[in-house]
């Protein structure tokens, strides 16, 4: 067995909550996920291949169908369907069974379950109809955590953000009435916060610069910070402050400042510290420079 395989069979567990016994680190050879994926491995044709995965796949359609199937066995038969069609072959019989593991059962639950449905249907999908209900329900769970900014924890802040963001993408129309809540985001004294608001201002100023100029100056404040060093340093990469971040700020500025003069005025001074900060001998600071000489 290969040490992918093998840590792959450790990482799995936590990964996907399929055991939650104290001391359970690793897929047991009991396992039906583990057995597939050991099994899988072990063989030397496509041919076997293909036999093996027809006989898991008629064993899952049983399996999902039983009345008598528990939470956790349909969570751990979802990620065995979720497994056969990453090898390329359909479990379209498991499709309902996901969006209905996402709709009901404990969190956990829920997370196999939307990730199963990410991966099995496509935007267009007819069965995503029977999701609406749901994700409407999600959509006010974000919008209220986001109205809550007094929230302990950043992390589900963070979620939150970056749910609305996709909402934003799939129907902006919908979320109008919060854009004023977003700016809260950015002000986030977590900077995983900020740097998720960033997404949702990058793809707002896209459509509509005009409409943000009066935020020039506050992204030019972040981005010194950033560039400064004053961020945690969990954010740094290869002694660089936040590259990423980095970028982000540049591709907003770029689209803010693009044919205004006052505006890339109020940029010059940052972007000018930006390049003087970053020597070009390593390949992060010569893409943030490369942004930086957009201006």
């Amino acid at each position: 067995m290969s040490d992918v395989v093998e840590k792959t069979l450790t990482a799995l567990p936590s990964l996907l909550s399929l055991d939650s016994q104290p001391g359970s680190a690793k897929l047991s050879s009991s396992s039906k996920l583990g057995a597939l994926i050991r099994g899988i491995t072990e063989l030397t044709s496509k041919h076997e291949e293909e036999k093996l995965v027809q006989r898991e796949l008629a064993s899952l359609k049983d399996q999902v169908s039983s009345p008598n199937i528990s939470m956790r066995q349909m969570k751990e038969a979802m990620v065995r369907a979720i497994y056969c069609e990453m090898l390329g072959y359909e479990a379209s019989f498991s499709y309902i069974h996901a969006i209905k593991l996402a709709q009901q059962g404990s969190i956990l639950d829920k997370r196999v379950g939307y990730l199963a449905v990410c991966l099995f249907l496509n935007e267009n999908h007819e069965l995503l109809l029977l999701l609406v209900n749901t994700v409407l329900k999600v959509k006010l769970i974000a919008y209220n955590f986001l109205m809550s900014f007094f929230f302990s924890r950043e992390i589900i802040r963070r979620k939150a953000v970056l749910a609305l963001y996709k909402f934003y993408l799939i129907a902006p129309n919908q979320v109008q009435h919060i854009h004023n809540k977003f700016r809260k985001a950015l002000c986030d004294k977590d900077p995983g916060v900020m740097f998720a608001s960033l997404h949702i201002y990058l793809q707002m100023i896209k459509d509509n610069p005009e409409g943000y100029k009066d935020l020039t100056a506050s992204f030019v404040t972040i981005l010194k910070q950033v560039v400064s060093g004053k961020l945690p340093m969990d954010f740094n990469y290869h002694s660089v402050p936040a590259p990423w971040l980095q970028i982000q700020l540049l591709r907003i500025l770029s689209i803010l400042g693009k044919n205004d003069q006052m505006s890339s005025e109020i940029m010059y001074d940052v972007l000018d510290e930006s390049l003087k900060r970053h020597k070009t001998q390593f390949s992060f600071n010569s893409t943030v420079n490369k942004h930086s000489y957009v201006f």
